[in-house]
């Protein structure tokens, strides 16, 4: 039968993220489209995207099953909190992802809300990951809560794409007690549209000869890369489809989106995505960042957070067997104006101490000293693995023991948890603050 895919209109690349706009256009079998026959025409929809449905929301179900029947929200609590998950009994409400948090309770007085904690949704992630590398090792991590699989080399001992696809599902469900939505398709980007368009909790494959049927009713913000200024452009020009786009001619499009964006557009409208599964993709970069409940003018607070935040991005360089030779330093004013400050350091690192260092001068170079600031921010970039890195000391460099330090306060943090130790400046402020 052919999809029922009906056209909503010009909608924000945001809704098109929140899921509203393709979910309202799915069928009420949750698989379509199917062949004469009504078996599923799936035999070169290799590509797997599966998502976790409201991951960290869920999480925090299992963690607290008191609140069974309530709904939930995980975020900032502060008064400049955001959202970062709501399950779907707080969606009903119009909650959604990247919601000031004041706005949402407004929205939903009723929620449970939980501050995020990374160090559980991390354990969830890894679990099933597991799950999926047991089916297949072509399986490429985007974030925490969805990969993409490429199931063509277990296909002789588990079945069909959609065959796996189920036994996934079925494994997530009763062994982590979670859900997850699967499109089946012959490319990354289908694949990407049709778990959005089935959530929560379904599956939607899209057969190769459907691809145009299951493409073209949809607004042009579901193609990737058309932000608010493209898709905005697109609609000036008439294109508020990806059919519209389909059917304009490629120098078209190039001649006014620019050659490289204008030439993917037109493939992706097209169904052409030549993107393959990277299994293990690495990070191409570790960060935080910190928004304050109320602006920051003064150096001594902005350089203690740099502190905090250097040694937390430490950390995480150290547990993912990495070191990076990038710092970058991202400040916003209290009129929301960002700038991000870098420098390329000799060696790659994965000491607080170093990190720190340059995330102070970087600061300091700013000019923003006296500013008030909203948001302060440490990341690493050009990322490597720790075995692919030779550090070689200059014949006059003494060796300072700072790495090694670090691991020891690694060990110490496993053992007994979180804020264990911690370098002085952030203890003796702790204190003063109790």
């Amino acid at each position: 039968m052919e999809p029922d895919i009906r056209h909503t209109g010009y909608m924000s690349r945001r809704q098109l993220e929140r899921g509203a706009a393709l979910r309202g256009m799915v069928g009420a079998d949750g698989i379509e489209p199917l062949v004469p026959d009504g078996t599923v025409a799936d035999a070169d929809c290799t590509i797997l995207h599966l998502d976790m449905d409201a991951f960290f929301a869920s999480v925090e179900r299992l963690r607290h099953p008191e609140t069974r029947g309530h709904p939930i929200i995980v975020g900032g609590t502060g008064p400049r909190g955001v959202v970062a998950s709501a399950d779907y009994i707080a969606r009903t409400y119009g909650v959604h992802s990247a919601m000031p948090m004041v706005r949402a309770l407004r929205l939903c007085p009723d929620a449970i809300v939980f501050p995020p904690d990374g160090a559980a949704y991390r354990e969830a992630s890894e679990a099933v990951m597991d799950i999926f590398r047991a089916i297949t090792p072509e399986v490429e991590p985007v974030s925490l809560d969805e990969a993409f699989l490429d199931v063509a080399g277990a296909r002789r001992r588990l079945g069909s794409p959609v065959r796996i696809a189920e036994l996934i599902r079925a494994r997530v469900r009763e062994e982590q007690r979670l859900t997850c939505s699967v499109g089946v398709a012959s490319t990354k980007f289908v694949a990407k549209l049709a778990s959005t368009r089935c959530k929560p909790d379904g599956l939607l494959v899209v057969p190769t000869d459907r691809v145009t049927a299951f493409l073209d009713p949809m607004p042009v913000g579901a193609l990737w890369g058309v932000g608010e200024k493209t898709e905005q452009h697109l609609v000036r020009l008439g294109l508020r489809t990806v059919g519209d786009v389909a059917r304009v001619a490629p120098d078209t499009l190039r001649r006014e989106l620019g050659q490289a964006v204008g030439g993917r557009l037109s493939d992706l409208a097209r169904g052409r995505d030549e993107r393959r599964v990277v299994p293990g993709s690495p990070d191409k970069s570790i960060g935080t960042e910190e928004t304050f409940d109320r602006d920051v003018d003064d150096p001594g607070v902005i350089h203690r957070e740099l502190l905090r935040q250097s040694e937390a991005v430490a950390r995480r360089l150290r547990a993912s067997g990495q070191m990076g030779r990038v710092v970058v330093v991202k400040l916003r004013r209290a009129d929301f104006s960002t700038i991000t400050r870098s420098r390329t350091l000799a060696e790659p690192t994965d000491v607080a101490r170093e990190i720190n260092t340059v995330a102070r001068e970087l600061y300091a170079a700013s000019g923003l000293e006296r500013a008030r600031l909203r948001l302060v921010g440490v990341r690493v970039e050009g990322l490597a693995g720790t075995e692919e890195v030779h550090r070689q000391l200059a014949f006059d460099e003494p060796e300072t023991g700072w790495r090694e330090a670090e691991r020891a306060m690694d060990r110490v943090t496993r053992r007994f948890g979180a804020g264990a130790i911690k370098p002085a400046a952030l203890a003796r402020r702790d204190e003063d603050d109790a």
